[in-house]
């Protein structure tokens, strides 16, 4: 059995769509692959973001309620009797000393108050003077906030086992009388900060928590197995601390090891903070992309086996058309298709069908239309002799004319066939300066005539400018302008000016009467032409006055020489001057 050859618009079918294909997967999978990235991330991180503000939270509470228990404390009736001058009795000293033990506050270490008077009350086995008060820096941690809980992070030197510890002190003032305060403060066991985190133990296992101190100390820190903080990372954290802000301070910020959030305690300055590592934001990511995969790679699979499919199903009839268009000679044009897919390639196969009756139809018209050339031919030679006819016949009245001793009627007649011989040019759009200025000499001499005594004119033009080369008939509508419009309002005098310089590389065409002064809104828009597209200059000019030979000039120069054609009006009292700027074609030849 013959194996069937794959063509070749199949074979460009199948790699364009492989590569459609494989584009597709991998775009979607890395858009699929960023967007579960991105919202897997910010899930976990709203999670820890959640949990570190809560414990924010309730590091403010545990703040408020030291804040209560020492103001509690203050108020009681022994406490304030202990700042009075009298000394207290030696029972109502141990009384006092107990009382510390019983204070509504869970976690204390241990305790001392030192009153006005130098006394130091702690528990019965501590043996604490005043000395070691002075000695252990505390005082001095307190600043002079009187009223004001304050928490220290610092060496145990007061109670003498020099290791760090948080101390909780405040000032204890007299409610009646003036007298020096007292101070007391409650050592806090490790515990007391634990359970700010205990309270998320359970999520806080995956990721880095901790507690530093105003001073950037570390008072507490929990890190996830196989993860240490870097130093460069601990120290960002810790400076962290030298802001003013309180609350969250820090939200989902990105750093060298993970996402960072941190929360600062207004009261106590302390900072406590969530590391989430990168390990964790990466966390399921590799099962995701598994399944992606797989998903991918049955989906290619399938798609190549039904474009292979489809490619066949598709290319089958294209082989037909390209079959019988390849085996038409011409000639035949009964060698028909017929093709039935339900598709856009049934409308070619009928296209291809219309397209050889077309040609055949057209051969036929070919063969009628090569008759009538040749009737169009005679008509063109026809057409060609009829100028000749004009001019002959103008010719013999200006004979008739001349013996009839009619001299106004010769010289009329003898100027408009200059005109039209100039104006024809032989069906040339190209003339000499000296055939344009001949051109409309001419015509000023039949509006003399018909206009006797109104004006009378003056051309200048060197003689090297005679010769260059211009577009025809663009000074005729500018002085019949001058005549109909600049000399309304005069029966005589009239005077129009044609000079022709070449100033920059450019013939420059003014043409000047002292009739009436143009009317300035006029200039303006006759002078806005030259803004306007070509192909909107008549809709654009709703004036009949002056427009449509204007609009014609300026029309046939941009659309022969382009954007670089100047042409605008100038009026004063004195009259009204055109002024035409080409480019200078040289010794352009009169057949372009």
């Amino acid at each position: 059995m013959k194996k069937s050859k794959m063509s070749g618009i199949q074979k460009k079918y199948l790699k364009y769509m492989c590569t459609l294909l494989i584009l597709a997967l991998v775009l979607s999978s890395i858009c699929v692959w960023t967007y579960v990235r991105r919202n897997m991330t910010d899930v976990i991180v709203d999670k820890y973001e959640f949990m570190n503000e809560k414990m924010g939270i309730a590091l403010d509470n545990l703040y408020r309620k030291t804040d209560a228990v020492t103001a509690e404390i203050i108020l009681e009736n022994d406490v304030q009797k202990s700042l009075k001058n009298k000394e207290l009795q030696e029972v109502e000293k141990n009384t006092l000393s107990k009382y510390f033990a019983y204070i509504d506050l869970n976690h204390v270490a241990d305790y001392c108050y030192i009153d006005n008077k130098k006394n130091v009350y702690a528990k019965s086995y501590s043996q604490i003077g005043y000395s070691d008060f002075q000695s252990s820096g505390l005082r001095e941690k307190m600043g002079d906030e009187y009223a004001k809980t304050q928490w220290i992070w610092t060496r145990d030197y007061l109670f003498g086992t020099g290791d760090e510890a948080l101390f909780i002190g405040r000032y204890v003032n007299s409610m009646d009388y003036a007298h020096e305060p007292g101070i007391v403060y409650l050592k806090m066991n490790q515990q007391f900060l634990e359970n700010v985190m205990d309270k998320d133990k359970k999520i806080a296992k995956d990721v880095a928590v901790g507690i530093i101190s105003p001073e950037g100390k570390t008072c507490i820190q929990q890190d996830p197995e196989d993860f240490n903080i870097g130093k460069k990372t601990m120290k960002k954290i810790t400076e962290l601390t030298r802001t003013k802000k309180s609350g969250v301070i820090v939200q989902g910020k990105k750093i060298e090891g993970g996402i960072l959030q941190a929360y600062r305690q207004a009261e106590t300055g302390m900072v406590i903070f969530t590391l989430v590592p990168d390990a964790i934001l990466n966390q399921g990511l590799t099962q995701i992309l598994i399944v992606l995969l797989t998903i991918y790679a049955v989906i290619a699979v399938l798609a190549f086996v039904l474009s292979l499919y489809a490619s066949k199903t598709f290319t089958r009839p294209i082989r037909q058309i390209s079959d019988a268009m390849t085996s038409f000679d011409g000639n035949d044009f009964t060698h028909t298709i017929q093709i039935h897919t339900d598709t856009e390639l049934d409308k070619i196969g009928h296209a291809y069908n219309e397209m050889l009756k077309n040609i055949e139809e057209f051969q036929n018209e070919v063969k009628n239309q090569q008759k009538e050339l040749r009737i169009s031919e005679m008509n063109t030679l026809i057409s060609q002799i009829n100028p000749h006819f004009l001019y002959n016949t103008l010719d013999t009245i200006y004979m008739l004319a001349r013996i009839n001793g009619e001299e106004k009627t010769m010289k009329m007649i003898q100027a408009l066939s200059k005109y039209l011989r100039l104006s024809l040019s032989k069906g040339r759009e190209i003339v000499t300066v000296e055939d344009e200025l001949e051109n409309v000499k001419s015509y000023m001499e039949i509006q003399q005539i018909r206009n006797e005594n109104l004006f009378h004119y003056e051309i200048e033009c060197g003689e090297e400018l005679k010769t260059r080369w211009i577009l025809k008939l663009i000074l005729q509508p500018i002085v019949e302008n001058a005549v109909k419009y600049g000399f309304c309002d005069i029966f005589e005098g009239g005077l129009i000016r044609i000079s022709v310089t070449e100033q920059a590389g450019q013939l420059t065409f003014s043409v000047y009467n002292n009739g009436t002064p143009m009317e300035e809104q006029m200039a303006e828009k006759l002078n806005g032409l030259s803004e306007i597209p070509v192909s909107k200059m008549k809709d654009s000019f709703e004036e009949k006055k002056h427009g449509y030979g204007v609009i014609n000039i300026i029309t046939r120069l941009r659309l022969k020489y382009g954007e670089d054609v100047r042409f605008f009006y100038e009026s004063d009292t004195n009259g009204t001057v055109c002024v035409i700027q080409i480019p200078d074609d040289g010794k352009e030849n009169s057949e372009q």
